[in-house]
Protein backbone atom coordinates (compact mmCIF):
# COMPACT_ATOMS: atom_id res chain seq x y z
CA UNK A 1 0.00 0.00 0.00
CA UNK A 2 1.23 3.50 -0.81
CA UNK A 3 2.35 5.82 1.98
CA UNK A 4 0.40 8.80 3.36
CA UNK A 5 0.54 11.64 0.83
CA UNK A 6 2.62 13.77 3.20
CA UNK A 7 5.33 11.09 3.28
CA UNK A 8 6.41 11.88 -0.28
CA UNK A 9 8.95 14.42 -1.54
CA UNK A 10 9.38 15.73 -5.09
CA UNK A 11 12.57 15.69 -7.12
CA UNK A 12 12.46 17.35 -10.53
CA UNK A 13 14.43 18.38 -13.60
CA UNK A 14 11.79 20.94 -14.72
CA UNK A 15 10.54 18.47 -17.33
CA UNK A 16 8.98 15.93 -15.01
CA UNK A 17 9.26 14.83 -11.40
CA UNK A 18 9.40 11.78 -9.16
CA UNK A 19 7.78 11.28 -5.76
CA UNK A 20 10.16 9.67 -3.27
CA UNK A 21 8.67 8.13 -0.14
CA UNK A 22 10.09 8.16 3.36
CA UNK A 23 10.66 4.43 2.90
CA UNK A 24 13.13 5.08 0.07
CA UNK A 25 10.77 4.06 -2.71
CA UNK A 26 10.07 6.14 -5.82
CA UNK A 27 6.35 5.43 -6.17
CA UNK A 28 5.40 7.88 -8.92
CA UNK A 29 7.33 8.72 -12.08
CA UNK A 30 6.16 9.72 -15.54
CA UNK A 31 8.82 10.08 -18.25
CA UNK A 32 9.76 12.18 -20.10
CA UNK A 33 7.07 14.71 -19.03
CA UNK A 34 4.76 15.20 -16.08
CA UNK A 35 1.79 14.20 -18.25
CA UNK A 36 3.45 11.13 -19.77
CA UNK A 37 2.25 7.65 -18.82
CA UNK A 38 3.58 6.40 -15.51
CA UNK A 39 6.51 4.02 -15.25
CA UNK A 40 6.36 3.78 -11.46
CA UNK A 41 2.73 3.84 -10.34
CA UNK A 42 2.76 2.36 -6.82
CA UNK A 43 1.36 5.67 -5.54
CA UNK A 44 -1.94 4.65 -7.14
CA UNK A 45 -1.70 0.98 -6.27
CA UNK A 46 0.93 -1.34 -4.84
CA UNK A 47 4.59 -2.05 -5.50
CA UNK A 48 3.49 -4.33 -8.33
CA UNK A 49 2.32 -1.24 -10.23
CA UNK A 50 5.90 -0.03 -10.43
CA UNK A 51 8.44 1.35 -8.00
CA UNK A 52 12.15 1.76 -7.31
CA UNK A 53 13.12 1.07 -3.70
CA UNK A 54 16.59 1.82 -2.33
CA UNK A 55 16.78 1.42 1.45
CA UNK A 56 18.61 -0.46 4.22
CA UNK A 57 17.87 -4.17 4.41
CA UNK A 58 17.25 -3.67 8.13
CA UNK A 59 13.50 -3.12 8.43
CA UNK A 60 13.98 -1.28 11.73
CA UNK A 61 16.11 1.44 10.13
CA UNK A 62 15.03 5.01 10.95
CA UNK A 63 15.17 7.77 8.36
CA UNK A 64 15.20 11.56 8.31
CA UNK A 65 15.40 13.70 5.20
CA UNK A 66 15.84 17.21 3.86
CA UNK A 67 16.54 19.08 0.67
CA UNK A 68 20.11 20.23 0.16
CA UNK A 69 19.75 23.92 1.08
CA UNK A 70 17.85 25.78 -1.66
CA UNK A 71 17.77 22.94 -4.21
CA UNK A 72 15.53 20.10 -5.32
CA UNK A 73 18.16 17.51 -4.32
CA UNK A 74 16.72 15.23 -1.64
CA UNK A 75 18.92 13.68 1.06
CA UNK A 76 17.59 10.80 3.17
CA UNK A 77 19.73 9.67 6.10
CA UNK A 78 19.16 6.17 7.41
CA UNK A 79 20.27 5.00 10.85
CA UNK A 80 20.58 1.26 11.54
CA UNK A 81 22.07 -0.78 14.37
CA UNK A 82 25.25 -1.22 12.30
CA UNK A 83 25.78 2.27 10.91
CA UNK A 84 24.43 5.26 8.99
CA UNK A 85 24.00 5.85 5.29
CA UNK A 86 22.67 8.66 3.10
CA UNK A 87 20.74 8.34 -0.15
CA UNK A 88 20.96 11.42 -2.37
CA UNK A 89 18.10 11.57 -4.91
CA UNK A 90 18.25 14.03 -7.80
CA UNK A 91 17.17 14.61 -11.36
CA UNK A 92 20.09 16.32 -13.14
CA UNK A 93 19.57 19.76 -14.65
CA UNK A 94 20.90 21.16 -17.87
CA UNK A 95 21.69 18.09 -19.97
CA UNK A 96 18.20 17.58 -21.49
CA UNK A 97 18.39 13.91 -20.57
CA UNK A 98 15.86 12.08 -18.43
CA UNK A 99 17.99 10.77 -15.57
CA UNK A 100 17.47 9.92 -11.92
CA UNK A 101 20.51 9.67 -9.65
CA UNK A 102 20.34 7.69 -6.41
CA UNK A 103 23.74 8.08 -4.75
CA UNK A 104 24.28 5.92 -1.66
CA UNK A 105 26.96 7.29 0.70
CA UNK A 106 28.30 5.51 3.75
CA UNK A 107 28.39 7.80 6.81
CA UNK A 108 29.47 5.45 9.59
CA UNK A 109 29.75 1.75 10.27
CA UNK A 110 28.49 -0.71 7.67
CA UNK A 111 24.99 -0.78 6.18
CA UNK A 112 23.58 -3.49 3.96
CA UNK A 113 21.30 -1.94 1.33
CA UNK A 114 18.42 -3.46 -0.65
CA UNK A 115 17.29 -2.42 -4.14
CA UNK A 116 13.92 -3.44 -5.59
CA UNK A 117 13.14 -2.27 -9.15
CA UNK A 118 9.70 -2.94 -10.64
CA UNK A 119 9.24 -1.37 -14.07
CA UNK A 120 5.65 -0.99 -15.30
CA UNK A 121 5.34 1.22 -18.36
CA UNK A 122 2.05 2.65 -19.64
CA UNK A 123 0.23 3.11 -16.32
CA UNK A 124 1.19 -0.45 -15.33
CA UNK A 125 -0.11 -2.02 -18.55
CA UNK A 126 3.28 -3.16 -19.85
CA UNK A 127 5.91 -5.30 -18.15
CA UNK A 128 9.04 -4.70 -20.22
CA UNK A 129 11.43 -7.02 -21.95
CA UNK A 130 14.69 -6.82 -19.96
CA UNK A 131 18.25 -7.66 -20.84
CA UNK A 132 21.49 -7.45 -18.90
CA UNK A 133 24.54 -5.68 -20.36
CA UNK A 134 27.08 -7.60 -18.29
CA UNK A 135 30.06 -6.37 -20.23
CA UNK A 136 29.32 -2.75 -19.38
CA UNK A 137 30.80 -1.16 -16.27
CA UNK A 138 29.03 -0.14 -14.16
CA UNK A 139 26.59 -2.98 -14.66
CA UNK A 140 23.65 -2.00 -16.90
CA UNK A 141 20.13 -3.34 -17.20
CA UNK A 142 17.99 -2.27 -20.19
CA UNK A 143 14.20 -2.53 -20.15
CA UNK A 144 12.02 -1.94 -23.23
CA UNK A 145 8.26 -1.85 -23.81
CA UNK A 146 6.61 -0.11 -26.76
CA UNK A 147 7.99 3.43 -27.19
CA UNK A 148 9.72 3.49 -23.80
CA UNK A 149 13.10 2.23 -22.65
CA UNK A 150 15.31 2.74 -19.63
CA UNK A 151 18.84 1.80 -18.71
CA UNK A 152 19.70 1.33 -15.03
CA UNK A 153 23.37 1.39 -14.11
CA UNK A 154 24.98 0.55 -10.79
CA UNK A 155 24.80 -2.45 -8.48
CA UNK A 156 24.06 -5.62 -10.42
CA UNK A 157 20.36 -6.55 -10.44
CA UNK A 158 18.90 -10.06 -10.57
CA UNK A 159 15.44 -11.06 -11.82
CA UNK A 160 12.96 -12.17 -9.17
CA UNK A 161 9.28 -12.66 -10.02
CA UNK A 162 8.71 -9.67 -12.36
CA UNK A 163 11.08 -7.48 -10.37
CA UNK A 164 14.82 -6.94 -10.23
CA UNK A 165 16.62 -7.06 -6.89
CA UNK A 166 20.06 -6.48 -5.48
CA UNK A 167 21.78 -6.19 -2.13
CA UNK A 168 25.06 -4.40 -1.52
CA UNK A 169 27.08 -3.22 1.44
CA UNK A 170 28.15 0.38 1.99
CA UNK A 171 30.88 1.28 4.47
CA UNK A 172 31.82 4.67 5.90
CA UNK A 173 33.27 6.85 3.16
CA UNK A 174 32.12 4.54 0.36
CA UNK A 175 29.80 5.68 -2.46
CA UNK A 176 27.57 3.56 -4.70
CA UNK A 177 25.84 5.36 -7.59
CA UNK A 178 22.60 4.07 -9.10
CA UNK A 179 21.38 5.87 -12.23
CA UNK A 180 18.19 5.37 -14.23
CA UNK A 181 17.98 6.93 -17.70
CA UNK A 182 14.89 7.00 -19.93
CA UNK A 183 15.23 7.06 -23.72
CA UNK A 184 12.98 6.36 -26.74
CA UNK A 185 13.10 2.63 -27.38
CA UNK A 186 14.06 3.02 -31.05
CA UNK A 187 17.34 4.68 -30.05
CA UNK A 188 20.52 3.38 -28.46
CA UNK A 189 20.92 3.75 -24.72
CA UNK A 190 22.64 7.04 -23.78
CA UNK A 191 26.17 6.78 -22.39
CA UNK A 192 26.77 6.53 -18.66
CA UNK A 193 26.34 9.76 -16.71
CA UNK A 194 29.17 11.58 -14.92
CA UNK A 195 27.35 11.51 -11.60
CA UNK A 196 29.66 13.84 -9.68
CA UNK A 197 29.58 16.50 -12.39
CA UNK A 198 25.81 16.15 -12.82
CA UNK A 199 25.14 16.55 -9.11
CA UNK A 200 27.42 19.56 -8.84
CA UNK A 201 25.85 21.28 -11.82
CA UNK A 202 22.35 20.54 -10.49
CA UNK A 203 23.28 21.89 -7.07
CA UNK A 204 24.63 25.10 -8.64
CA UNK A 205 21.63 25.48 -10.98
CA UNK A 206 19.04 25.39 -8.20
CA UNK A 207 21.12 27.46 -5.79
CA UNK A 208 21.63 30.19 -8.38
CA UNK A 209 17.93 30.23 -9.22
CA UNK A 210 16.90 30.47 -5.56
CA UNK A 211 19.41 33.27 -4.92
CA UNK A 212 17.31 35.55 -7.13
CA UNK A 213 14.39 35.45 -4.68
CA UNK A 214 13.48 38.90 -3.37
CA UNK A 215 11.75 38.36 -0.02
CA UNK A 216 12.72 39.92 3.28
CA UNK A 217 10.59 39.16 6.27
CA UNK A 218 8.92 36.29 8.10
CA UNK A 219 8.40 32.90 6.44
CA UNK A 220 11.36 33.34 4.10
CA UNK A 221 12.25 29.63 4.17
CA UNK A 222 8.66 28.67 3.33
CA UNK A 223 8.51 31.24 0.53
CA UNK A 224 11.77 30.08 -1.06
CA UNK A 225 10.75 26.42 -0.86
CA UNK A 226 7.37 27.23 -2.40
CA UNK A 227 9.01 29.16 -5.24
CA UNK A 228 11.39 26.26 -5.85
CA UNK A 229 8.44 23.89 -6.08
CA UNK A 230 6.67 26.24 -8.50
CA UNK A 231 9.81 26.32 -10.63
CA UNK A 232 10.01 22.53 -10.51
CA UNK A 233 6.45 22.33 -11.86
CA UNK A 234 7.36 24.62 -14.80
CA UNK A 235 8.55 23.02 -18.04
CA UNK A 236 12.05 24.25 -18.80
CA UNK A 237 11.54 24.43 -22.57
CA UNK A 238 7.87 25.11 -23.28
CA UNK A 239 7.12 27.41 -20.34
CA UNK A 240 3.98 25.49 -19.34
CA UNK A 241 3.29 25.23 -15.60
CA UNK A 242 1.44 22.15 -14.34
CA UNK A 243 -1.04 22.44 -11.49
CA UNK A 244 0.48 19.44 -9.66
CA UNK A 245 2.78 16.49 -10.24
CA UNK A 246 0.12 13.80 -9.81
CA UNK A 247 -3.24 12.50 -10.92
CA UNK A 248 -6.14 11.04 -8.94
CA UNK A 249 -4.93 11.58 -5.39
CA UNK A 250 -8.30 11.83 -3.64
CA UNK A 251 -9.77 15.05 -2.30
CA UNK A 252 -12.14 12.86 -0.31
CA UNK A 253 -10.69 9.47 0.66
CA UNK A 254 -12.75 6.75 -0.91
CA UNK A 255 -14.83 9.25 -2.89
CA UNK A 256 -14.99 10.19 -6.57
CA UNK A 257 -13.18 13.54 -6.43
CA UNK A 258 -10.02 12.23 -8.06
CA UNK A 259 -8.72 14.41 -10.89
CA UNK A 260 -5.71 14.66 -13.19
CA UNK A 261 -3.76 17.85 -12.41
CA UNK A 262 -0.72 17.29 -14.65
CA UNK A 263 -1.79 20.01 -17.07
CA UNK A 264 -1.46 23.76 -17.46
CA UNK A 265 -4.42 25.69 -16.08
CA UNK A 266 -4.40 29.26 -17.43
CA UNK A 267 -5.58 30.43 -14.02
CA UNK A 268 -2.91 28.70 -11.94
CA UNK A 269 -0.15 29.53 -14.41
CA UNK A 270 -1.15 33.22 -14.47
CA UNK A 271 -1.15 33.37 -10.68
CA UNK A 272 2.22 31.61 -10.59
CA UNK A 273 3.65 34.24 -12.94
CA UNK A 274 2.33 36.90 -10.57
CA UNK A 275 4.19 35.58 -7.53
CA UNK A 276 7.36 34.94 -9.53
CA UNK A 277 7.28 38.55 -10.75
CA UNK A 278 6.73 39.82 -7.23
CA UNK A 279 9.88 38.01 -6.16
CA UNK A 280 12.16 39.20 -8.92
CA UNK A 281 11.80 36.57 -11.63
CA UNK A 282 10.83 38.92 -14.46
CA UNK A 283 12.19 36.73 -17.25
CA UNK A 284 9.41 34.20 -16.69
CA UNK A 285 6.78 36.55 -18.10
CA UNK A 286 8.18 36.38 -21.63
CA UNK A 287 8.60 32.59 -21.48
CA UNK A 288 5.07 32.01 -20.25
CA UNK A 289 3.59 34.66 -22.59
CA UNK A 290 5.18 32.88 -25.55
CA UNK A 291 3.63 29.62 -24.33
CA UNK A 292 0.27 31.37 -23.99
CA UNK A 293 0.39 32.81 -27.51
CA UNK A 294 1.13 29.38 -28.95
CA UNK A 295 -1.46 27.58 -26.85
CA UNK A 296 -4.47 29.82 -27.50
CA UNK A 297 -3.56 30.95 -31.03
CA UNK A 298 -6.57 31.31 -33.29
CA UNK A 299 -10.16 32.13 -32.49
CA UNK A 300 -10.62 33.45 -28.91
CA UNK A 301 -13.83 31.45 -28.86
CA UNK A 302 -11.74 28.30 -28.87
CA UNK A 303 -9.79 29.22 -25.73
CA UNK A 304 -9.59 26.37 -23.23
CA UNK A 305 -9.13 26.76 -19.50
CA UNK A 306 -6.23 24.25 -19.57
CA UNK A 307 -3.73 22.76 -22.00
CA UNK A 308 -0.94 20.22 -22.14
CA UNK A 309 2.60 21.25 -21.31
CA UNK A 310 3.33 22.18 -24.92
CA UNK A 311 -0.13 23.62 -25.54
CA UNK A 312 -1.93 20.38 -26.48
CA UNK A 313 -5.72 20.78 -26.61
CA UNK A 314 -6.94 17.18 -26.55
CA UNK A 315 -7.12 16.35 -22.84
CA UNK A 316 -10.07 13.99 -23.06
CA UNK A 317 -10.85 12.46 -19.69
CA UNK A 318 -11.00 8.71 -19.27
CA UNK A 319 -10.94 6.21 -16.43
CA UNK A 320 -8.22 3.55 -16.39
CA UNK A 321 -8.41 0.24 -14.57
CA UNK A 322 -4.72 -0.69 -14.69
CA UNK A 323 -4.11 1.37 -11.51
CA UNK A 324 -6.53 0.62 -8.64
CA UNK A 325 -6.16 4.05 -7.04
CA UNK A 326 -4.49 5.61 -4.02
CA UNK A 327 -5.24 3.24 -1.13
CA UNK A 328 -8.17 1.99 -3.20
CA UNK A 329 -9.62 5.42 -4.07
CA UNK A 330 -11.23 4.87 -7.47
CA UNK A 331 -11.60 5.98 -10.20
CA UNK A 332 -8.15 6.83 -11.53
CA UNK A 333 -8.58 9.48 -14.20
CA UNK A 334 -6.29 10.39 -17.09
CA UNK A 335 -7.04 13.65 -18.87
CA UNK A 336 -9.46 16.23 -17.53
CA UNK A 337 -12.98 16.86 -18.76
CA UNK A 338 -12.93 20.38 -17.36
CA UNK A 339 -10.76 21.34 -20.34
CA UNK A 340 -13.96 21.79 -22.36
CA UNK A 341 -15.75 23.95 -19.79
CA UNK A 342 -16.44 27.67 -20.03
CA UNK A 343 -14.96 29.32 -16.95
CA UNK A 344 -15.41 33.07 -17.31
CA UNK A 345 -12.84 33.96 -14.65
CA UNK A 346 -9.89 32.46 -16.56
CA UNK A 347 -9.49 35.33 -19.02
CA UNK A 348 -9.47 37.69 -16.05
CA UNK A 349 -6.60 35.77 -14.49
CA UNK A 350 -4.68 35.86 -17.78
CA UNK A 351 -5.22 39.60 -18.15
CA UNK A 352 -4.09 40.16 -14.55
CA UNK A 353 -0.93 38.13 -15.11
CA UNK A 354 -0.04 40.05 -18.28
CA UNK A 355 -0.88 43.37 -16.60
CA UNK A 356 1.44 42.41 -13.76
CA UNK A 357 4.16 41.80 -16.32
CA UNK A 358 3.65 45.22 -17.90
CA UNK A 359 3.86 46.91 -14.53
CA UNK A 360 7.06 44.99 -13.79
CA UNK A 361 8.63 46.45 -16.92
CA UNK A 362 8.07 43.69 -19.46
CA UNK A 363 7.03 45.36 -22.75
CA UNK A 364 4.31 43.95 -24.95
CA UNK A 365 5.37 42.04 -28.04
CA UNK A 366 3.96 42.56 -31.51
CA UNK A 367 1.31 39.92 -30.89
CA UNK A 368 0.65 39.91 -27.12
CA UNK A 369 -1.55 43.00 -26.96
CA UNK A 370 -3.44 41.90 -30.07
CA UNK A 371 -4.17 38.64 -28.24
CA UNK A 372 -5.46 40.52 -25.20
CA UNK A 373 -7.71 42.70 -27.35
CA UNK A 374 -9.13 39.57 -28.98
CA UNK A 375 -9.82 38.07 -25.56
CA UNK A 376 -11.61 41.24 -24.49
CA UNK A 377 -13.74 41.11 -27.61
CA UNK A 378 -14.76 37.57 -26.70
CA UNK A 379 -15.63 38.63 -23.15
CA UNK A 380 -17.76 41.51 -24.41
CA UNK A 381 -19.93 38.95 -26.16
CA UNK A 382 -19.99 36.28 -23.44
CA UNK A 383 -19.50 37.69 -19.93
CA UNK A 384 -23.21 37.38 -19.22
CA UNK A 385 -23.19 33.65 -20.00
CA UNK A 386 -23.37 31.24 -17.04
CA UNK A 387 -20.18 29.27 -16.50
CA UNK A 388 -18.70 26.38 -14.53
CA UNK A 389 -16.66 28.61 -12.22
CA UNK A 390 -13.27 28.34 -10.57
CA UNK A 391 -14.17 25.01 -8.95
CA UNK A 392 -15.13 23.40 -12.28
CA UNK A 393 -18.59 22.23 -11.25
CA UNK A 394 -19.92 19.26 -13.19
CA UNK A 395 -23.55 20.29 -12.96
CA UNK A 396 -25.41 23.04 -14.80
CA UNK A 397 -23.51 26.34 -15.23
CA UNK A 398 -24.29 29.25 -12.91
CA UNK A 399 -23.76 33.01 -12.74
CA UNK A 400 -20.84 32.79 -10.29
CA UNK A 401 -20.04 36.01 -8.47
CA UNK A 402 -16.31 35.24 -8.47
CA UNK A 403 -16.37 34.72 -12.24
CA UNK A 404 -18.12 38.07 -12.80
CA UNK A 405 -15.59 39.85 -10.57
CA UNK A 406 -12.71 38.39 -12.58
CA UNK A 407 -14.39 39.52 -15.80
CA UNK A 408 -14.58 43.00 -14.24
CA UNK A 409 -10.84 42.71 -13.50
CA UNK A 410 -10.14 41.76 -17.13
CA UNK A 411 -11.77 44.95 -18.39
CA UNK A 412 -10.00 46.94 -15.69
CA UNK A 413 -6.62 45.58 -16.87
CA UNK A 414 -7.43 46.37 -20.49
CA UNK A 415 -8.39 49.93 -19.56
CA UNK A 416 -5.13 50.39 -17.65
CA UNK A 417 -3.23 49.11 -20.66
CA UNK A 418 -4.58 51.99 -22.71
CA UNK A 419 -4.55 54.74 -20.08
CA UNK A 420 -1.28 53.96 -18.33
CA UNK A 421 0.82 52.24 -21.01
CA UNK A 422 -0.30 53.96 -24.20
CA UNK A 423 -1.74 50.86 -25.87
CA UNK A 424 -4.63 51.10 -28.31
CA UNK A 425 -8.17 49.96 -27.69
CA UNK A 426 -11.84 51.00 -27.35
CA UNK A 427 -11.34 52.26 -23.82
CA UNK A 428 -14.68 54.07 -23.48
CA UNK A 429 -16.57 50.96 -24.54
CA UNK A 430 -14.54 48.87 -22.12
CA UNK A 431 -15.38 51.31 -19.33
CA UNK A 432 -19.08 50.95 -20.05
CA UNK A 433 -18.75 47.17 -19.92
CA UNK A 434 -16.78 47.34 -16.67
CA UNK A 435 -19.48 49.54 -15.09
CA UNK A 436 -22.22 47.21 -16.32
CA UNK A 437 -20.49 44.20 -14.77
CA UNK A 438 -20.18 45.96 -11.41
CA UNK A 439 -23.84 46.94 -11.48
CA UNK A 440 -24.76 43.34 -12.30
CA UNK A 441 -22.71 41.96 -9.40
CA UNK A 442 -24.05 44.45 -6.89
CA UNK A 443 -27.62 43.78 -7.97
CA UNK A 444 -27.46 39.98 -8.14
CA UNK A 445 -24.34 38.78 -6.30
CA UNK A 446 -24.94 40.63 -3.03
CA UNK A 447 -27.13 39.41 -0.16
CA UNK A 448 -28.46 42.60 1.40
CA UNK A 449 -30.09 40.77 4.30
CA UNK A 450 -26.93 39.04 5.49
CA UNK A 451 -24.45 41.59 4.19
CA UNK A 452 -22.29 39.29 2.08
CA UNK A 453 -21.44 38.49 -1.49
CA UNK A 454 -22.81 35.09 -2.52
CA UNK A 455 -21.48 32.11 -4.42
CA UNK A 456 -23.71 32.62 -7.44
CA UNK A 457 -26.79 34.56 -8.39
CA UNK A 458 -29.97 33.20 -6.84
CA UNK A 459 -28.40 31.62 -3.74
CA UNK A 460 -27.54 32.76 -0.23
CA UNK A 461 -24.59 30.37 0.02
CA UNK A 462 -21.03 31.70 0.20
CA UNK A 463 -17.82 30.52 -1.44
CA UNK A 464 -14.18 30.98 -0.43
CA UNK A 465 -13.38 32.22 -3.95
CA UNK A 466 -15.08 35.48 -2.90
CA UNK A 467 -11.86 36.29 -1.04
CA UNK A 468 -10.34 37.01 -4.44
CA UNK A 469 -12.63 40.00 -4.94
CA UNK A 470 -10.23 42.02 -2.79
CA UNK A 471 -7.15 40.44 -4.36
CA UNK A 472 -8.10 41.58 -7.86
CA UNK A 473 -9.09 45.09 -6.83
CA UNK A 474 -12.84 44.76 -7.23
CA UNK A 475 -13.31 45.85 -3.62
CA UNK A 476 -10.89 46.99 -0.91
CA UNK A 477 -9.94 44.42 1.73
CA UNK A 478 -11.28 46.68 4.50
CA UNK A 479 -14.48 47.65 2.68
CA UNK A 480 -17.55 46.88 4.82
CA UNK A 481 -18.87 44.62 2.07
CA UNK A 482 -15.70 42.57 2.09
CA UNK A 483 -15.68 42.41 5.89
CA UNK A 484 -19.27 41.18 5.85
CA UNK A 485 -18.33 38.50 3.35
CA UNK A 486 -15.44 37.39 5.57
CA UNK A 487 -17.81 37.06 8.54
CA UNK A 488 -20.13 34.87 6.48
CA UNK A 489 -17.22 32.70 5.34
CA UNK A 490 -16.04 32.29 8.93
CA UNK A 491 -19.55 31.29 10.02
CA UNK A 492 -20.26 28.85 7.20
CA UNK A 493 -17.00 27.40 5.91
CA UNK A 494 -14.47 27.12 8.72
CA UNK A 495 -13.70 23.57 9.79
CA UNK A 496 -11.31 23.32 12.72
CA UNK A 497 -9.96 26.75 11.81
CA UNK A 498 -9.38 25.93 8.10
CA UNK A 499 -11.55 27.04 5.20
CA UNK A 500 -13.66 24.86 2.93
CA UNK A 501 -14.15 25.99 -0.66
CA UNK A 502 -17.96 25.80 -0.36
CA UNK A 503 -20.58 23.49 1.06
CA UNK A 504 -20.54 20.42 -1.15
CA UNK A 505 -23.85 19.34 0.41
CA UNK A 506 -25.56 22.04 -1.66
CA UNK A 507 -25.22 19.85 -4.73
CA UNK A 508 -24.04 22.77 -6.87
CA UNK A 509 -21.12 20.78 -8.27
CA UNK A 510 -23.06 17.69 -9.33
CA UNK A 511 -20.89 15.35 -7.26
CA UNK A 512 -21.46 13.40 -4.03
CA UNK A 513 -20.82 15.65 -1.00
CA UNK A 514 -17.73 15.59 1.16
CA UNK A 515 -14.26 17.07 0.97
CA UNK A 516 -11.62 18.59 3.22
CA UNK A 517 -10.50 22.20 3.77
CA UNK A 518 -8.82 23.58 0.64
CA UNK A 519 -5.42 24.92 1.67
CA UNK A 520 -5.20 27.71 -0.91
CA UNK A 521 -8.45 29.16 0.44
CA UNK A 522 -7.04 29.27 3.97
CA UNK A 523 -3.97 31.12 2.66
CA UNK A 524 -6.35 33.54 0.90
CA UNK A 525 -7.94 34.14 4.28
CA UNK A 526 -4.51 34.92 5.76
CA UNK A 527 -4.00 37.48 3.00
CA UNK A 528 -7.40 39.01 3.64
CA UNK A 529 -6.79 39.22 7.40
CA UNK A 530 -3.42 40.90 6.85
CA UNK A 531 -4.73 43.42 4.35
CA UNK A 532 -7.75 44.35 6.47
CA UNK A 533 -5.88 45.08 9.71
CA UNK A 534 -6.21 41.68 11.43
CA UNK A 535 -2.48 40.99 11.53
CA UNK A 536 -2.59 38.84 14.67
CA UNK A 537 -5.27 36.62 13.13
CA UNK A 538 -3.27 36.44 9.92
CA UNK A 539 -0.11 35.38 11.73
CA UNK A 540 -1.89 32.77 13.84
CA UNK A 541 -3.52 31.17 10.81
CA UNK A 542 -0.31 31.38 8.78
CA UNK A 543 1.65 29.62 11.53
CA UNK A 544 -1.00 26.90 11.59
CA UNK A 545 -0.88 26.45 7.82
CA UNK A 546 2.88 26.33 7.35
CA UNK A 547 2.93 23.83 10.21
CA UNK A 548 0.84 21.49 8.04
CA UNK A 549 3.64 21.19 5.47
CA UNK A 550 5.48 17.90 5.49
CA UNK A 551 9.07 17.46 6.64
CA UNK A 552 10.46 18.92 3.39
CA UNK A 553 8.03 21.84 3.09
CA UNK A 554 5.54 20.35 0.61
CA UNK A 555 1.79 20.91 0.69
CA UNK A 556 -0.94 19.19 -1.24
CA UNK A 557 -4.36 20.45 -2.27
CA UNK A 558 -6.38 19.83 0.89
CA UNK A 559 -5.94 18.84 4.52
CA UNK A 560 -7.91 16.21 6.41
CA UNK A 561 -8.32 17.77 9.85
CA UNK A 562 -9.72 14.58 11.37
CA UNK A 563 -7.08 12.25 9.97
CA UNK A 564 -4.37 14.95 10.20
CA UNK A 565 -3.12 14.12 6.74
CA UNK A 566 -2.69 15.68 3.32
CA UNK A 567 -5.37 15.07 0.69
CA UNK A 568 -5.54 15.72 -3.05
CA UNK A 569 -2.82 16.08 -5.64
CA UNK A 570 0.68 17.06 -4.57
CA UNK A 571 2.63 19.29 -4.56
CA UNK A 572 -0.14 21.72 -5.47
CA UNK A 573 0.96 24.87 -7.31
CA UNK A 574 -2.13 26.84 -6.22
CA UNK A 575 -1.44 26.04 -2.55
CA UNK A 576 2.19 27.11 -2.71
CA UNK A 577 1.57 30.31 -4.68
CA UNK A 578 -1.18 31.22 -2.18
CA UNK A 579 1.35 30.63 0.62
CA UNK A 580 3.74 33.10 -1.03
CA UNK A 581 0.99 35.71 -1.43
CA UNK A 582 -0.03 35.27 2.21
CA UNK A 583 3.55 35.73 3.41
CA UNK A 584 3.87 38.85 1.26
CA UNK A 585 0.66 40.27 2.73
CA UNK A 586 1.96 39.75 6.26
CA UNK A 587 5.22 41.48 5.33
CA UNK A 588 3.24 44.38 3.90
CA UNK A 589 0.98 44.66 6.92
CA UNK A 590 3.98 44.49 9.25
CA UNK A 591 5.61 47.48 7.56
Amino acid sequence: MSLPIEDYALISDCFTGALVGKDGSIDWLCLPRYDSQSMFGALLGTEDHGRWLVAPEDASAISTRHYEKDTMILVTRWRTADGEVEVVDAMPMGDHRADIIRRVRGVSGTVRMHQDLRIRFGYATAIPWVRQEKEERPHALIAVAGPDAIVVRGAELHAADHSHQSTFTVRAGQTVDLVLTWFPSHREAPPALDVEAALQHTREWWTEWASGCAHDGPYRDEVVRSLLLLRALSHLETGGIVAAATTSLPESFGGQRNWDYRYVWLRDASLTIGVLLTHGYNDYVDHWRDWLLRAIAGDPGDVQIMYGLAGERDLAERIIDSLPGYQGAHPVRIGNGASTQFQADVIGEVMLGLDHGRRAGNPETRFSWALQRALMGYLEQHWRDPDHGIWEIRDKPQQFTHSRALVWAAFDCAIRGVEEFGLDGPVERWKRERDAIRADIEANGWDQHRGTYVQHYGTTAVDASLLQLAQVGYVDADDPRMLGTVRALEEDLLRDGLLLRYRTESGVDGLPPGEHPFLACSFWLVEQYARSGRLDDATRLMDRLVGLANDVGMLSEEYDVDGRSHAGNTPQALTHLALVRAADAIVGASG
